[in-house]
């Protein structure tokens, strides 16, 4: 029997409040100010929309082997549960260290970014007066801690509301300029499509999808695990993609499909095309209703990334990997030591950058190296992720050939293209050349060769805790697993 001490709430989430942590973590508000326009700016210009659809569907066929492993496995440990049964205990504990060292890195990144919005944007345009980035980021993170401890209903109740706002801000906009000047239909041609650099297009609209991984984190706190995660991975893709691409197709028809790109990159510097364009379709209020839209995507996304992080920690820490103690919740049913943990070291992170770059705001120092990173981590970890599952459908022989080998295969193919890219335009990536930036990228080779380190040491000193990696992160109803495909519909694919 399983320590309530060491478990998470059971039954909190349907598909509705998955989606909402999911879609939380993706910002739409934050996408459409501030991913579109640098992806129309460097990427392929007017055929932002489609690039952006067309990494929806590269993700779609990966989510078609990732919803058939989820029915099996039903663990916090997210992919680094998925990659251990995939590819085996070493595997796993790499991809649970990029994987933990990527969502910290981004929950610290989004400290920076939503301190520097809310201190140094929003509150000199509505008050008059600037807030330090550092002290309106801390205050920030400690509402979004507290409320993380109170339970991951909590989270889901408090991001519902936030992204029916952002919703709003989104669909308000694109339908506006739906109605006033129209969505050029020209975004489906060759020529806009693939204008510019569809490659970088692609890169960046990648980057807008963030967090729809995290759908399989919550597993264990799930209403009927087995279908609600399927479902939510699925309905957050779609959402994701069509909510996106709909901005993205307004944007672009305002400024005009041709010109997009050179609009864009005068807009660059400034970082303002989404708010110029909000302002000539939605007037001043809605420029600034945008700005506190901004805070309140960041808000969101916060919240959902610091749950995924303490999810990591959590899972880790009952697999004895990170110190144990770390895998006990509270009465809530949340891992509030992991949670803890992910709050100080964000802290202490932006603190440090705080010292050392005393007169520069966080946009410039420590946003590109928290999401920057971050980014590069989780794509990475999505690959191993995509190739675990066909390795582990295969060892077992599965005849759905079509749902867990050709689709999972084929997306495992696209997010390897996707990690490459942004490992050759990490600048692009992190919106960042510097040094100390550039140098981040070998943090994951250190990551790797200490996972195998670790691992090997484990094997040989520790077996106990090597072969517990198998047993904790795997919870496995072979039979009710094998029952289930039997009598699904997929079965007969």
């Amino acid at each position: 029997m399983s320590d309530p001490q060491n478990t998470l709430a059971r039954d909190k989430l349907g598909v509705s409040g998955i989606v909402f942590l999911v879609l939380a973590a993706v910002a739409p508000v934050t996408v459409l100010v501030v991913v579109i326009p640098l992806a129309t700016a460097l990427g392929n210009g007017g055929g932002v929309p489609i690039a952006i659809l067309l990494v929806a569907l590269a993700l779609l066929l990966f989510a078609v082997g990732y919803a058939q492993i989820t029915k099996e496995l039903t663990n916090a440990g997210g992919f680094y549960a998925i990659a251990v049964r995939g590819l085996g205990r070493i595997a796993g504990l790499i991809t649970g260290l990029i994987a933990t060292i990527g969502y910290n890195a981004f929950v610290a990144g989004a400290l920076g970014t939503i301190g520097f919005f809310a201190g140094m944007v929003v509150m000199p345009e509505l008050f008059g007066f600037e807030v330090d980035w550092f002290l309106s980021g801390v205050v920030l993170f400690v509402i979004v801690f507290f409320l993380a401890r109170s339970g991951i209903a909590v989270s889901a109740v408090v991001l519902a509301i936030a992204l029916v706002l952002e919703i709003l801000l989104v669909f308000g906009f694109a339908l506006a300029v739906m109605i006033q000047t129209g969505l050029d239909p020209a975004i489906f041609t060759p020529e806009i499509v693939t204008g510019g650099s569809l490659w970088i297009g692609l890169l960046l609209a990648a980057t807008a999808f963030i967090g729809f991984e995290a759908t399989a984190l919550f597993g264990e706190e799930a209403k009927e695990p087995r279908k609600t995660i399927p479902r939510a991975t699925y309905a957050a893709i779609v959402i994701i993609g069509l909510m996106h691409a709909f901005a993205a197709w307004a944007i672009v028809s305002a400024v005009g499909l041709k010109e997009a790109q050179g609009v864009a990159l005068e807009h660059l510097e400034d970082g303002d095309l989404t708010l110029m364009v909000i302002g000539d379709y939605l007037g001043p209020i809605g420029v600034i209703t945008a700005l506190v839209l901004v805070v309140v995507s960041l808000f969101a996304a916060q919240l959902a990334f610091h749950n995924s992080a303490g999810r990591y920690i959590f899972a880790l820490g009952r697999a004895r990997v990170l110190p144990s103690w770390l895998a006990k919740t509270n009465a809530n049913g949340a891992p509030e030591r992991a949670l803890l943990l992910n709050l100080l070291f964000a802290i202490v992170v932006a603190a440090l950058f705080r010292f050392i770059f005393p007169d520069l705001p966080s946009i410039l120092t420590l946003v590109p190296v928290g999401l920057g990173f971050a980014t590069l981590s989780i794509m990475i970890v999505q690959a191993i992720a995509a190739i675990s599952v066909v390795s582990y459908f295969r060892k077992k022989k599965d005849p759905r050939w079509l749902s867990t080998f050709v689709a999972p295969g084929l997306g495992f193919l696209a997010l390897l293209l996707f990690s490459i890219m942004a490992l050759v335009n990490f600048p692009t990536v992190a919106g960042s050349d510097e040094p100390y930036v550039l140098v981040l990228p070998w943090l994951l080779l250190i990551a790797i060769i200490g996972g195998i380190i670790h691992g090997l040491y484990l094997k040989s000193k520790r077996p106990d805790i090597y072969v517990g990696l198998s047993d904790d992160l795997e919870q496995f109803d072979e039979e009710l697993a094998q029952a289930q495909r039997e009598d699904a519909p997929e079965a007969r694919v």
